[in-house]
């Protein structure tokens, strides 16, 4: 396993998607071996709904971009896992501001893996 995109992004070797930027995500740590990833994100005033909480949708971007780094670090560098299903399931509001999420690789197989979130 090379060093792949996600292990490169923390120290600045190569720069944050445009998608991470907007939701201003902070790779914390990644461990490929473990298939985990810490990430921060700005809980943005811009992303709430009419009664004050960060709107689904993007929370939903928010979950994709914790699980991808986890993934993606298991990967070779040349392999690339889009989301192929996002399902989620809200039991509570979240707050305009800081947010961490912990991504986990469930499962990787040949052609479908499974990652989970959690904050």
């Amino acid at each position: 396993m090379g060093k792949g995109i996600f292990q490169k992004m923390p120290g600045g070797e190569l720069p944050l998607p445009r998608v991470a930027a907007t939701l201003g995500v902070t790779i914390i740590e990644v461990d490929p071996g473990a298939g985990t990833a810490i990430v921060e994100f700005d809980g943005k005033e811009e992303f709430s709904n009419p009664v004050g909480n960060i709107q689904g949708g993007f929370l939903a971007a928010i979950l994709d971009d914790a699980m991808g780094p986890a993934l993606t670090a298991m990967l070779d560098e040349n392999e690339f896992a889009p989301t192929l299903e996002l399902k989620i399931n809200f039991i509570a509001p979240v707050r305009i501001g800081r947010l961490t999420g912990y991504g986990y690789v469930i499962s990787k197989g040949g052609s479908l893996c499974v990652t989970m979130w959690e904050s």
